[in-house]
């Protein structure tokens, strides 16, 4: 258990570096290409930096209001829900994790998310679905699922990855339509050197958006599985987590308020989409395949 745990953190620390250093290096190609100066491409990817920093901290602010808004999800009190509420404040007894506000989803499919920017501000989401058919234990093993994304910043390093998606994209935008409507008039000055450049410069705000996504979706499934394991350990009682995924991959209907935005939130992928080949639906997953993450916590001794 302890060995999935170190893992897991090295390796998401080894992905966000990647996705760290291609967001910059697209910044300097993209700044480069567009000024054809090396000076002038290192000022442009200060710019590029300052415009991720204030849209991170646009995304870190708003992201969980927004988040419970669009599930449609209804704050609840412990009188509402008893048994719940005694199941998470344990929990975060244990965990030393101040105790978060509990929301329900009207919805009989069977997922839960966590969000918020910190355990300070942080909110569980649970569907009614999976309320009324898990077992207490099941309940135990998916609640310290989610307050493992909460103890572990998982929510802040989303909203930072998904916010850095955002702006290559947006800069990919630009920078194409800049090319597109600008290059007739740079045509004539540019040599065969600078030509192969913005020839790559091209190829690459076309791709980029989608490098960037399967990272941040790399980083996703690796910390689905570190909280995986580290509710494993917070409950000392693996069986549980896993008993409750079995439940939830037996459940094929989709999450009616749940979309591609929102979803790499969930316990489990609330889309339900399966189709294709396996090795592509898992590179452009949010999560790893369910039955790999039973195997995983089945496989674990406390």
């Amino acid at each position: 258990m302890y060995n999935q745990i170190s893992a897991n953190k090295r390796n998401t620390w080894f992905l966000l570096i990647i996705f760290i250093a291609f967001f910059i290096g697209v910044g300097y190609l993209f700044g480069y290409v567009y000024t054809q100066n090396k000076d002038s491409a290192i000022g442009f990817m200060g710019i590029f930096g300052i415009c991720a920093i204030v849209y991170s901290m646009i995304s870190y602010f708003a992201a969980g209001k927004i988040t419970l808004g669009i599930s449609h999800a209804q704050k609840i009190e412990k009188s509402d829900s008893p048994e719940l509420y005694r199941v998470v404040e344990n929990l975060c007894i244990a965990s030393g994790t101040p105790t978060p506000d509990i929301y329900l989803i009207d919805d009989t499919a069977l997922n839960a998310f966590a969000t918020g920017r910190s355990p300070q501000t942080a909110a569980i989401a649970i569907t009614s679905g999976l309320l009324d058919k898990l077992e207490k234990a099941e309940l135990e093993g998916v609640m310290a699922h989610e307050l493992s994304h909460i103890q572990n910043y998982d929510i802040r390093l989303q909203s930072l990855t998904v916010a850095l998606i955002g702006l290559i994209a947006l800069v990919s935008d630009i920078f194409l339509r800049s090319i597109m409507y600008g290059g007739r008039r740079r045509g004539g000055r540019q040599g065969k050197g600078n030509a192969i450049i913005l020839l790559i410069g091209i190829a690459l705000a076309i791709l980029s958006p989608i490098i960037a996504k399967i990272m941040h979706l790399a980083i996703s499934r690796e910390r689905e599985y570190l909280a995986d394991a580290s509710a494993a350990l917070l409950t000392r009682y693996p069986e549980g987590l896993a008993k409750a995924l079995e439940k939830i991959s037996l459940d094929k209907e989709p999450l009616e308020v749940a979309n591609k935005a929102t979803a790499h939130l969930y316990i489990a992928n609330p889309l339900r989409n399966e189709q294709g080949m396996k090795w592509l639906n898992n590179l452009f997953s949010t999560h790893p395949p369910i039955e790999d993450r039973i195997a995983r916590l089945k496989g674990m001794t406390v």
